[in-house]
């Protein structure tokens, strides 16, 4: 399956230098709009810090020495995915090292590092020790939330590592934590923790009633930084591209006059106003993923080797509100300008025409572009199903009812469960959960 990326009309209005007008919907962005100017790969961001407002740019870009005179800067990155070896890329570990030196190579030394989720590809504990030792040589301290991949082990070697916040205390929770840095309020937030079957990310209750608590007492004038993994926003719900109680958490940050949100998860860059509120989403320092809708699924996306550099790069998308105007700016790791490349989405497929089982009969079920087909599986007592993940990106089979569960299955691995009683069985993947599927058993 091809998917063409529609970098060439964004291109050609950026040469004449043209604004893009959207047409109306509830935040000013059509979808035809949000997708043209979606960008679907990249490294990191710096961020200037003046008079308590922070300002980003991109590495390397004549706009970083803005950083000279501001009060402070730190560096976001994201989705290192740390143990990923296919072939949308088959060194992760080479292009982190790539953003490090960006990061070492800047004019001014950033006061910290903020990393927005999946760390590592499987939670391995020798995919943390090669992340550790990679950011060691950053010279800076680096603040964390996690990604989905990096709970696999329900957090238990992530908060082992990185369970305190820069002061010293034990995080909350699943690891959220605040803490202040010149004049800045930090919220690291976790939405990985409590994904629910067919849902997006979720904050829950006890982190919610923390957020409350935390925000008060502080100033309106007090600036402040959010930062998690999934979107905060609802980027493209299809695809769990958001968090589904956002609203509240953002609903007790009315009153504060400058408020960023930093997320990663969706590999691609897109920054958006709204209010006192603007929203950023974080590139990948791994592999692009396609613009939504533009493919049947997310999803790691293979482009030729000598071409990685070029679509590893930063597109800014800028949503001023009131006018509702994108500007667009371009920029790659190569220093080429953008192409428009037709690229392959690795383990990928064209979805099959049904997703139910033939008479009934079917005993395996394949995971494939991100859902489980054939779904619903009709089945008598006593049969033995087989799931086949045939995806770059692990996933597993989780029964809704607690009745079975898989281990993290890989590119290729299987699992098995036999079902002896007649009923009904959801189950979910509990790394994607918008991903869901059904076995049925007859009697």
């Amino acid at each position: 399956m091809q998917i063409s990326v529609g970098l060439e009309d964004v291109v050609k209005e950026k040469k004449e230098e043209k604004d893009m007008i959207l047409g109306e919907s509830s935040d000013g962005i059509d979808r035809r709009g949000f997708l043209k100017c979606m960008a679907w790969a990249g490294t990191g961001l710096v961020w200037t810090v003046g008079a308590g407002l922070p300002n980003s740019s991109v590495f390397g870009a004549t706009r970083d020495k803005k950083a000279a005179g501001a009060d402070f800067t730190f560096v976001q990155i994201s989705d290192s995915h740390i143990g990923f070896d296919k072939p949308a890329n088959t060194d992760v570990n080479a292009t982190l090292q790539a953003a490090i030196d960006k990061i070492k190579g800047l004019e001014r030394k950033p006061d910290f590092i903020i990393h927005t989720g999946d760390l590592t590809h499987l939670s391995k504990p020798g995919e943390f020790d090669t992340l550790d030792q990679l950011l060691k040589g950053t010279g800076v301290n680096v603040a964390y939330v996690p990604g989905e991949h990096d709970v696999i082990d329900n957090g238990q070697q992530y908060l082992e590592r990185y369970g305190k916040d820069p002061d010293g205390n034990k995080k909350k929770g699943a690891g959220w934590y605040s803490f202040d840095h010149k004049g800045v309020h930090f919220i690291g937030l976790v939405n990985v923790a409590n994904l629910k079957p067919g849902g997006m990310g979720s904050l829950g209750h006890d982190q919610l009633e923390w957020l409350e608590d935390d925000l008060k007492g502080k100033s309106r004038s007090t600036p402040l930084v959010v930062f998690a993994h999934i979107p905060m926003w609802a980027v493209y719900p299809q695809w769990g591209w958001g968090t589904e109680d956002s609203a509240q958490a953002l609903g007790y940050m009315k009153k504060f006059g400058s408020v960023t949100v930093l997320n990663g998860h969706i590999h691609q860059i897109m920054q958006k106003v709204e209010g006192n509120v603007s929203f950023h989403t974080a590139m990948s320092t791994a592999f692009p993923q396609p613009a939504p809708g533009s493919a049947p699924s997310p999803g790691p996306m293979k482009v030729p080797a000598e071409k990685l550099k070029d679509v590893l790069g930063i597109r800014d998308v800028n949503y001023v509100a009131g006018p509702h105007h994108l500007a667009v700016v371009d920029a790659t790791l190569s220093g080429n300008p953008p192409e428009v490349h037709s690229v392959q989405a690795a383990g990928q497929s064209e979805p099959s025409g049904s997703s139910a089982a033939a008479g009934g009969s079917a005993t395996a079920v394949k995971i494939d572009n991100f859902a489980f087909n054939p779904t619903p599986v009709t089945v008598k007592p006593g049969t033995t199903v087989t799931w086949t993940n045939g995806d770059d990106i692990p996933h597993n089979v989780e029964s809704s009812q607690k009745k079975f569960s898989s281990p993290v299955l890989d590119t290729n691995q299987k699992f098995q469960f036999t079902f002896k009683e007649p009923g009904d069985y959801p189950y979910f993947c509990k790394l994607h959960p918008r991903m869901t599927g059904k076995i049925v058993v007859q009697g």
